[in-house]
């Protein structure tokens, strides 16, 4: 085993810290895998000009699930939908509640990490970067131990029984910037660098976490610096994912680091691999939503030919283009009293409707389930 793989800190007086970067192998190693697949799946997915206003809207929309997330796991009571409609106005210079201004502030806080460019040195990050994150995060929100950008010199309790415990990080001044200079150092070294980014980006989270060196702010602070880090290491869409995966499944996220801190043989395996649970949980949503995409496109091109060939009508053509967008189970009553349908079927008599569901039917263009149609977005296979 490698000896440097646990690193131990004397403080003045916080007792012994330790920076461990110890884990099983075989124990994550099938998580690993299975990352390494499918974000080479997303990569190598063909990203037509076409879908260039689909893929900004979805990162628009994962920016906005990952702020609502990364709030709500500190305690901002505003909903998803509410966090949506402040981001969708322009600032306007007036004054904020404190929970519309975290909003803000995390919006800022994202914006500068996506305007990061990836750097194949794998850039190494720093105590600046650390502040500047912070500074972001909690800029004009008023709080009686927090200054922006500054360690902490008072003692904190963090956790709770329901979640393995209270955990006291280091309880002075002194001991933080000791231990911010040493876990800069660490995270920087030689073998920690050697590490999936992944990993390494989660142990940077973990140990901001642990020595929780600010006022207040310092969860957020350690999900957007693990965001920053897979950015730089040009990781697509994950960055600004995992958030809203901790805040899902807030109970297990907590776990994790009590589960971590706990060990006795400073393992680090149960945050490591609620991390990589969540990055494989970004995967599959990410491929499915631009998988869909791409699907929709194709199937319009599809369409066309279908009436081109004159194999479907053009009212069967139009109402499989709306079906695209509607994208719900519907009945034959609903053709004529749902819009967009009842448009397209003014005129047609029931009749008629009833022939051009069954003519799309039986072309295997819909399907039928617990008496509702809907649409068959797998026919090409």
């Amino acid at each position: 085993m490698d000896k440097n793989i646990v690193k131990k800190v004397l403080t003045f007086k916080s007792g012994q810290f330790i920076f461990s970067r110890k884990f099983p192998v075989e124990k994550l190693s099938n998580s690993l895998v299975e990352a390494r697949v499918l974000y080479s799946t997303i990569i190598d997915l063909p990203i037509l000009p076409e879908l260039a206003t689909q893929i900004a809207q979805i990162e628009e929309d994962l920016i906005i699930k990952s702020i609502f997330g990364t709030a709500a796991i500190e305690g901002n009571p505003l909903t998803e939908e509410k966090v949506a409609e402040i981001l969708s106005k322009p600032e306007s210079g007036e004054k904020l509640k404190r929970a519309e201004k975290e909003i803000r502030n995390l919006k800022s806080a994202y914006d500068f990490i996506v305007n990061l460019q990836p750097s194949e040195s794998f850039p190494e990050l720093t105590e600046d970067i650390v502040k500047k994150v912070h500074r972001i995060i909690t800029k004009d929100i008023k709080h009686e131990y927090n200054i922006p950008g500054q360690y902490r010199n008072h003692i904190v309790n963090v956790g709770n029984e329901e979640h393995g415990g209270v955990y006291i990080p280091p309880k002075i001044l002194e001991d933080i910037r000791t231990l911010m200079r040493e876990f800069i150092t660490w995270i920087n070294s030689e073998e920690v660098l050697k590490l999936e980014p992944t990993i390494r980006a989660g142990l940077a989270h973990y140990y901001l976490g642990l020595i929780h060196p600010f006022g207040d702010g310092n969860g957020r602070t350690a999900r957007i610096v693990e965001a920053l880090l897979l950015q730089l290491a040009g990781i697509k869409y994950i960055p600004v994912m995992l958030s809203n995966f901790y805040y899902r499944n807030m109970n297990d996220y907590f776990w994790a680091f009590s589960n971590s801190i706990n060990n006795k043989e400073n393992e680090i395996t149960a945050f490591l691999s609620f991390i990589l649970e969540g990055f494989i949980d970004s995967l599959k949503v990410i491929k499915e939503r631009i998988t869909f995409y791409i699907r929709k496109f194709a199937l319009r091109d599809y369409y066309a030919y279908l009436r081109k060939t004159k194999m479907i009508t053009q009212r069967q053509h139009d109402f499989l283009v709306i079906l695209l967008d509607f994208l719900k189970p519907f009945i034959l009553r609903d053709l004529f009293n749902v819009s967009p349908f009842n448009i397209l079927y003014r005129k047609p008599s029931e009749r008629t409707a009833r022939r051009d569901l069954k003519k799309l039917h039986d072309e295997k263009l819909l399907l039928v389930k617990n008496g509702k149609y809907e649409l068959n977005l797998r026919v090409l296979g």
